[in-house]
């Protein structure tokens, strides 16, 4: 069976699912990695009671075959799959996860920590939070520019 590279979807996922569909038997496997990102109820020191995520269909998927691309030709994966929520999320959601699988557990570390690098800085969303003193959306941060260019790229926020 195979499955999408890339979801983006209002629908909450489920990690081992996605997972044993990025596996399906696939003897060669031996390591698998993945991380998950989760709505948190705090940012630069304010409430967060929801927070809103937006995208231009087609474009973002794109986008994001693209990074997954380029962690085939860096690292030694087997697959990868990306999954990024749109719409309105509260604290404690999930907001989007990246499982990666290999032959051996540091490509699949690396190629996840690479996807997750390039993910922050160049998917194209727009994030927007409730607070207490109003909306805001949630600017670039330097950091992860700075995590970014460790892989040698070096491109401004998308």
């Amino acid at each position: 069976m195979s499955v999408a590279r890339v979801s983006i979807q209002t629908a909450d996922f489920d990690l081992s699912q996605e997972v044993a569909a990025l596996r399906d038997g696939d003897k060669r496997v031996g390591a698998v990695c993945s991380f998950v990102g989760t709505v948190r109820d705090r940012n630069d020191g304010s409430t967060v009671a929801s927070m809103e995520l937006e995208h231009y269909p087609g474009m973002t998927e794109k986008a994001i075959e693209a990074m997954i691309d380029e962690a085939h030709r860096r690292f030694d994966i087997l697959g990868a799959r990306v999954i990024h929520r749109v719409g309105l999320l509260h604290p404690l959601d999930q907001i989007m996860m990246v499982a990666v699988v290999s032959a051996h557990r540091g490509q699949s570390f690396e190629a996840c920590e690479f996807l997750m690098d390039y993910l922050k800085t160049q998917a194209p969303f727009w994030k927007k939070e409730q607070t207490p003193e109003g909306a805001r959306w949630v600017d670039a941060r330097v950091a992860d520019d700075a995590a970014l260019a460790r892989w040698g790229i070096s491109a401004p926020n998308a």
